[in-house]
């Protein structure tokens, strides 16, 4: 009986692979302590030896020709997919479709799966995320939009439920995605016990991290509007003002900034004021009274909250003095 199926593909991230065996070994060795179950896993694949990023290798078990329904999640680690080119061609590979067919043969059967960072793409690849709420690497976020536009991809969080399909943000979100389903799959005790052991903190947002520019994935009209928008962040001009500079309605402007980034025009310009907030924070030279005038904002109080609403942390906390060692 197994608690876990781990799928790894070629070229997974040896990263978020590692990360996903050193918890459910931590979780092991932490289970009789705590007083539950020892969780139990395997290693799937379609070889034996797994070549991972990096130049790393693991060991695997081939993947069934007939698979059998036994309760087990199925987590797929993130892979090491960089470019927008490698996510669009990756999983016609003989290897993705293999384990494409297999996730689909475990979901018919009732199967819950997991998968973070940019391995998001090959439950889309499986039909997976049609109508789900799903998450992913943030600068992949339009582009999975794109890509799946019957389903809501929230970009800014870390970890996303929806019913049996879990995703994962960014690659060390991987762990977010671990100790979830620690908690749920065993007790949160066991899920507290690994944190401990291996210093994880809580994190609930990938939206401190996340640059405007990035989101675009290439797009000339969004690139536009984050350097028109960052140009004049003193006195930022309205949206209207900006579509009209773009020659067209504020309405057409939203729609192709939906398609390009996953979210709404107001939301990409708040990420614009925050990346440069973050910037002059790191920085040190400005006050924040400062910094709150140079991104358009009379006082404070409003970088303040933007800054708590869109990364959970304060402007202190983003300067240098205060960074976390």
């Amino acid at each position: 009986m197994f608690d876990f199926s781990v799928i790894v593909l070629r070229g997974a991230s040896a990263s978020s692979v590692a990360m996903t065996l050193d918890i459910l070994s931590t979780a092991a060795a932490c289970a009789k302590k705590v007083g539950c179950a020892v969780p139990q896993w395997r290693i799937y694949s379609t070889r034996k030896l797994v070549r991972l990023s990096n130049g790393v290798s693991v060991g695997a078990t081939p993947l069934p020709k007939k698979l059998s329904h036994d309760g087990s999640v199925w987590i797929i680690p993130g892979l090491d997919l960089q470019t927008v080119a490698e996510v669009t061609t990756r999983f016609d590979e003989p290897d993705a479709k293999r384990a494409i067919n297999a996730l689909q043969e475990h979901v018919r059967a009732g199967g819950e799966v997991a998968a973070s960072c940019s391995a998001v793409f090959l439950l889309r690849a499986a039909g997976l995320l049609d109508h789900r709420r799903v998450t992913t690497t943030w600068w992949f976020a339009g582009l999975l939009q794109q890509m799946a536009p019957t389903c809501t991809v929230d970009g800014d969080r870390l970890l996303v439920v929806d019913k049996n399909i879990v995703t994962g943000g960014a690659a060390f979100a991987q762990i977010d995605v671990m100790l979830y389903l620690l908690r749920t799959r065993f007790n949160p005790t066991l899920a507290e016990a690994v944190s401990r052991n291996l210093l994880i903190d809580g994190r609930g947002s990938q939206a401190q991290f996340i640059v405007p520019a990035a989101l675009a994935n290439g797009n000339e009209l969004v690139g536009k509007l984050v350097s028109l928008y960052e140009a004049r962040l003193r006195n930022p001009p309205s949206i209207e003002r900006l579509a009209t500079e773009l020659c067209m309605s504020s309405r057409t402007l939203s729609r192709h900034v939906k398609v390009a980034t996953g979210r709404s025009t107001s939301a990409l310009l708040q990420h614009v004021r925050i990346s440069r907030a973050r910037m002059l924070l790191e920085a040190g030279n400005l006050t924040i009274e400062q910094i709150a005038e140079e991104i358009g904002y009379g006082d404070t109080t409003a970088l303040r909250r933007l800054m708590r609403k869109l990364t959970g942390s304060t402007p202190r906390q983003f300067r240098p003095s205060v960074l976390p060692k």
